[in-house]
Order: structure tokens, then sequence, then C-alpha cells
């Protein structure tokens, strides 16, 4: 067949910060390295992570250190972490973020000239080193810079469809051009995938027409597990207004530099929602509350800045109270509370992104946020210390990788984490490669049938349409497996990608290979139908309430699902079988950390 072929030792698929970071990694270790990604180099949801870069660098406050950062993050998971990833995040952060600097990366600074950090949500002190509100993008130009500084070969515009493997593991890769539809492949012992996540599973979301669930579904078709996936994360801010850029992020930055939220009467209403423990009954006016609970040194902080997951549950339990927005969401004003030159230096983005998109200038009048699905705790099972999953040959780092995060993420770490695990993939996916030098090639029948299966919706006439399909698969999580989750909800949710699995098999399409976006979409959603399997039946199974799921009908968080990891894999009829596994035991050593602060 027409086929380009390549031969390396490592391929990263996705090319955000765990992609970047992994070929960095696995180049300076010797091996011949790709990555291919799905659309431009640079466009990375990576560059959304606009806040800042998780680590304890105690720049601000002298008192934080890894062991309050992996106390943070462990807390912020609900406990359900996997521990040695979140102490090896801690850990790691700092040096991953000085290894930045190093490599050009301009942060801002403190008044003493070290690397300025900010407050976050869940975050007891202010660590989030930062670049104004465009970390991410700054963090990409300069991983982008070094990966190209450093000869690695890059493939834009290159969709992965199918791994390709033998009876010892990973062999390498399959997929096409997107341009000309041509095929390619890639021969390689080690695959590092660092695609992202799943957002384009539901209706209104933060990401991008690539997060389409790729490589968790690769993954797991390749024979490796999935855990957490009934965790994800729907980032409290997203625009809600106008309906074109509805669900595009409203970085916590803005919550973080004092920004407050407000219902339609123009009350403060996440006073409301935070636990028994933290509440100021006695504080007369907004400011004499804010005075009280913005202290670092008795873990006290604005309302706000609670965790992403309880921020999101207030906002949504505000609007179906009837005390929303205009356009279904709620108020975020940072107008009243900071000088317009202040919320102009500090948050330049959000000031133009209001501006250009909505005509709202955020300096002078407040901003209509509501709750977007914007990251998926869940993904590829993998061993912490090398980023390895369970197939050999296989790597998985970033948003695509399960663990890190437990139940709910704080921001702030997934820029930390995909620098500290891309760092480790890519370092131990070229240390595999080099065990298997000259013990691969690619079987000519697997080729043979990924081709088959790519050109499958052009053999059909007459068949179901990729674009409806999107459109009853998306409307069925948003409606069915969002914020709030019930088992009757998920049972007709689960009963409604049984019969989108058999309308996805019936794909059709029509025109030819070059520039056509109808095809790219069928080949798409198997990704994303299976995925949303993962996710129903998962937040079906767990019968409680914890960090980013919430179950309407097991409203309480149940220790006895405190130990428990469930871990998704393929069944033999193309769907998803569901297990429980104990969670790690955490060592006496760490475990006294928790003892040690209330």
């Amino acid at each position: 067949m027409e086929l380009e072929r390549h031969t390396y030792d490592v391929v990263v698929v996705g090319a955000g910060g765990a992609g970047l970071r992994a070929a960095i990694a696995a180049h300076e270790a010797g091996a011949r390295t790709a990555v291919v990604c799905k659309s431009l180099l640079g466009k990375a949801h990576t560059v959304m992570a606009e806040g800042g870069i998780a680590a304890a660098m105690a720049n601000l406050y002298p008192e934080d250190n890894w062991q309050v950062h992996f106390r943070d993050t462990m807390r912020g998971g609900k406990m359900l972490n996997h521990w040695r990833m979140a102490q090896l995040h801690a850990q790691e952060a700092p040096d991953r973020v000085r290894e930045l600097e190093d490599w050009g990366a301009l942060f801002d600074r403190t008044p003493d000239g070290l690397i300025s950090q900010r407050d976050f949500g869940g975050h007891r002190f202010a660590r989030l080193a930062h670049v104004g509100d465009r970390t991410g993008l700054e963090l990409i130009r300069t991983l982008q810079q070094r990966t190209v500084a450093l000869g690695v070969d890059v493939f834009m515009e290159c969709t992965v469809t199918r791994l390709l493997t033998d009876a010892e593991g990973i062999t390498g890769a399959f997929g096409y051009w997107r341009e000309s539809g041509r095929f390619v492949a890639w021969q390689a012992p080690s695959v590092v995938l660092a695609t992202g996540g799943i957002g384009k599973a539901y209706k209104v979301t933060s990401n991008s027409w690539e997060y389409t669930g790729d490589g968790h579904s690769l993954a797991l078709q390749a024979g490796a597990g999935l855990v957490n996936m009934e965790f994800v994360q729907f980032h409290p801010t997203g625009m809600v207004w106008p309906p074109s850029v509805r669900g595009i992020l409203v970085t916590e930055s803005v919550r973080g530099d004092g920004g407050v939220l407000r219902n339609s009467a123009g009350n403060r209403f996440m006073f409301d929602y935070i636990p028994d423990f933290f509440r100021k009954e006695t504080a007369e006016t907004e400011d004499e509350a804010d005075r009280w609970y913005t202290d670092k040194k008795n873990n006290r902080r604005p309302p706000e800045l609670l965790p992403r997951d309880e921020v999101a549950r207030a906002i949504n339990s505000e609007v179906k109270a009837g005390r929303g927005s205009p356009h279904g969401g709620v108020f975020l004003d940072i107008a009243s509370r900071r000088p317009a030159d202040y919320i102009r230096r500090r948050l330049p983005s959000m000031y133009h992104q209001f501006k250009e998109l909505a005509d709202v200038d955020i300096t002078a009048e407040p901003m209509e946020v509501g709750p977007t699905c914007h990251y998926v705790m869940g993904g590829v099972e993998v061993d912490p210390d090398t980023a390895a999953a369970r197939v050999p040959g296989l790597f998985a780092a970033g948003e695509v990788a399960g663990g890190m995060h437990g139940s709910n993420r704080l921001g702030g770490n997934s820029l930390s984490d995909l620098l500290v695990f891309g760092r480790r993939a890519g370092a131990a996916a070229a240390e595999h490669a080099e065990k298997r030098a000259g013990l691969v090639e690619l079987a000519e029948q697997a080729l043979a049938d990924a081709r088959t299966a790519a050109l499958a919706p052009f053999e059909r006439e007459g068949g179901e349409n990729p674009y409806a399909v999107q459109s009853d698969l998306q409307q069925t999580m948003q409606e069915l497996v969002g914020i709030i989750r019930t088992a009757p909800e998920l049972e007709r949710a689960l009963e409604r990608i049984a019969v989108l699995r058999r309308r996805v098999a019936a794909l059709s399409v029509e025109g030819h290979r070059q520039y056509n976006p109808g095809w790219h979409l069928a080949l798409d959603l198997p990704h994303v139908l299976l995925v949303s399997e993962c996710i129903a039946r998962a937040a079906l199974a767990r019968e409680e309430s914890r960090g980013g799921h919430t179950r309407d009908d097991f409203p309480a968080t149940d220790p006895e699902w405190g130990h428990i990891t469930l871990v998704c894999t393929r069944a033999a009829d193309g769907g998803v079988t569901l297990s429980r596994q104990p969670l790690p035991q955490m060592p006496p050593e760490l475990a006294e950390i928790f003892a040690e602060a209330p």
C-alpha cells in the first residue's frame, strides 16, 4: 500500500508541555526522537493553563516546602492520589521551573528579583510561578524553542489512529497526514502518549477540537488500563457569553488577584459555601471577612479560592436556585476590587479576551462565567517513577496519565505535573528503546488492518453522519454525566452510549481524503465514545461524592471508597470492563506529614 515509513527509538504523540518535555529528555538521553502532533506545533492545551506553575520554591513564603505542597495536592485530590506521584511532583517541581528559566523562560519577578509566585485555590501558600496570565504560553514557547534547537523531528498536522504491538509490547504507530490523507507509520520500540484530555466529549468545554481522548483510547486498545475516569474537573469559570465563546477559560488568576463571585442580587455567595470550620460569622463587612480569610499561616483564604470542584458546585447551585446571571452563569467581579491599571498589568490576556470576544471591559464591569469541562483527572495507569504503562514500551505523561491528581486537580499542578513526568517519561522511554534496539519491526498485516479501519467510512454509503453522532454524544454527556450525577441518569447515559456505539460503527463520509474534516471526525468519534463509556461506567460504580465526582444520590464522601481505584480495561466486545483495585499504601514517613498539620 501507499505508506510513508519512518524509524525512531522514541515517538512522542502530542506536542503540549508533556510531549515536548518528554521529547527533550529522550533526545538528551541519546534516543532518535520524533514528535507527532494533531495540530500545529505550539497549539496545545498547555497554553490555556494561564495562571502559573505550582512549585514550592518559597520565594514569597519561606515556610513553604515540598511537604506542604505534597499535603495540599493529596488533600485537594481527597487522598485518592497515587502518593508516590504526588511526592515526586512536589519534590521535583522547583527544579523543573528553574530549568525553564535556564532555557530562557521570562517569569514575573518579586521586588528582590526572585521568580514571583501567586495564590491559587487549594494551595496553602502562594506558590504559582507565573508570567502574567499567560504562563502556559511562555512554557510552550520555551520548550518548543529548545525542541527545535535540538533538532528533534516534528510531524505537524498528523494524526495517530492506532498503536502497533507484538507479543513483546510496542512496535510503533500508524496514522495519516491531515492535509493529504496519506498514511504514515513509525517504527519505534517506545511510544510516549502526551495527547491531553477528553473535553470534546462534552458540549461546553474549554478544550479545543483536538481533545477527543485519542491517547486514552489508543492506550486502552493497546492493552493498558485507565484509572480514575469518573473524575472530570469542571473549571468554575468559563465564559458564558456570547455563545460563540461559551466555555473558553477564565483563568483562576482573576480570583487569585482579588476577583470575587457574585450572584444576580450582587451578593458574594461563596461565603455561604465555606465549610463550617472556616466560617467567620462575626465579620460585619466584606472587607473585614476578606482580611480574616486571607491568612496563609492559619490556612485561611478567600472562599473563591476553595478547590475547583467546590467552587464549580457552588456556582451550579446558585444558577439552579434562580440566582444566576442573564445567560446562565454568575458574575466574576474584579473591577470593584482592583484599580484598572493593576488589572491590565496583571491580567492582560483576560482583559483583551473579554474586550475582543464579548465587548466587556473587565476593569469597569463584571464578567459572566460558569462551569466548563476543563480537565480529566483520569488517565493511563502508569508507574510513578518511569511513567510506564502496563504495555511494555508504552509511556504516558500529562493529562493523559492518571493517578497524580486523585479525584481533583489543584490549579497550577497541571503545568508542574507535565514538566516532572514528561521528563521522567522521555528518559524512561529512551532507556527502554536502548534495550529493544533492533528487535522491533512493523507487521504488514497490522499495517493493512489499520489502513482498512481508517478507510472504512468511505466504503459505506448512506450511513450515519459524523456530525449528528458527535452532537448526540456530547449532549448525552453534558446532560447525564455532568457536574451532578445520579444512578438513573448514568444508566440512561450508558443505554444511549450502547446505541451510539452501533451508530459509530456505521459512520460514512463522502468525498476524498484531502482536506476532509468529516473523515477526520469519523476517525475521532470511536475514541470519544470509548472514553465517554469509561467515564459513565466508573461514575455509576463509585457510590459516593468525592472531588470531581458528585452523586446526588450518594452526597457523602465514603471512607471505604477512599481506598479504592476503579480501573477500566478493554472488553472483548469493544466496550469497557471495570474492576476495583486497592490504592497503594502510603509509607509511614509520608503519613506523618498529615499528622503535623490539621
